[in-house]
Parts: C-alpha cells; structure tokens; sequence
C-alpha cells in the first residue's frame, strides 16, 4: 500500500510551483484517498461554473482547464517523480483533469428546468471507478513514462466515464 505522506528520495526541496501543481494546490497531502481529494477539487471549482455561467461557457472553459492542467500537471507530476519516487499517491493533478473530463457530458444538460445533481455523483462515481479498477487498457497507460503515464490514465478513465455518462443519458433522461 502506499505511503500517504510521498517520501523524498533526495536531499534538495521540492520547488513549490511544481508540488502546487502535483498535488492539486495541496490537497493531495490530505489524509486517506488523495485521488478522490484531487477529484472533488475538480467538482468544487466546476460548480461555480455550472451554476452561474452558460452551458457553451461553461463547456469550453472546463475543457480548456483540462487541457491546460493536463499539460502543467504532466510537468509537475514528472518533476514530483524526482522527489518522491514513481507514482507518487500525493500527486493527484491527473485525477482534478479525469474528473473534468468526466463532468463535461454534464454541461448540455444545465439550464434552469434541469438539476442533474445526481449526474455529478455518478461522474465521481465513474471516475473513481475506472481510475481505481483500470480496466479496458487504462492501466497499460501508466507505462507511459513520467508524467505522461500519471496522466494518461487518469483521462482514459474520464473519457470511458463520458461514454457511460453519454449512454445514461440516451437511455434514461
């Protein structure tokens, strides 16, 4: 089982820009399942968005952070490999990036006569789910090296969730 504090492998300080990205603004530090901390950051700071702003803005702008994060956090999460070791439990950017990707199939549905807040638990329910599991290939994704596999198979888990979030609403809604 990992460790739930990362370990450091050398002498030199983790510079903090990169550890802020890694651990999703710090929050990969909290106590017991890091992972979902770093997706429900994702839904904390989606919720405003979903509320207040248009489903065409907020539909851009969640796919927009997820693929800038995507790249800050492969970056951050290769360096935090230099620190703490492969795979590191406190680095949990590549879960904030799955779980937007997974709540984007939400977005068409938010006008003021839908309230899909259900929909947002079964996201996170999703996700978790194939980012914990990794079936379908997703964990031959974390043999990508460095950031890249941390990454990977976290937007492979949100995607796969997308498709399931896709047909719910197809056959149910």
């Amino acid at each position: 089982m990992k460790s739930r504090r990362p370990i450091p492998i050398t002498d030199k300080p983790f510079p903090i820009w990169p550890k802020l990205l890694a651990t999703s603004f710090g929050v990969g530090f909290l106590p017991v399942a890091p992972g979902t901390w770093g997706a429900l950051l994702a839904i904390i700071l989606w919720l405003p968005l979903y509320l207040w702003a248009s489903p065409a803005m907020t539909f851009w702008i969640t796919l927009t952070a997820a693929i800038a994060y995507t790249i800050a956090g492969t970056w951050a999460s290769s360096e935090s490999e230099k620190y703490w070791g492969k795979d590191p439990v406190a680095a949990c950017a590549d879960e904030t990036v799955g779980q937007w990707i997974s709540l984007l199939p939400l977005i068409p549905m938010s006008s003021p006569d839908s309230s899909p807040w259900w929909m947002i638990a079964v996201s996170l329910a999703l996700f978790r789910f194939f980012d914990i599991v990794k079936p379908l290939g997703i964990r031959s994704m974390e043999r990508l090296p460095r950031g890249y596999g941390m990454m990977a198979d976290d937007i492979l888990a949100g995607i796969y969730s997308v498709i399931i979030i896709l047909i719910i609403n197809h056959f149910i809604i």
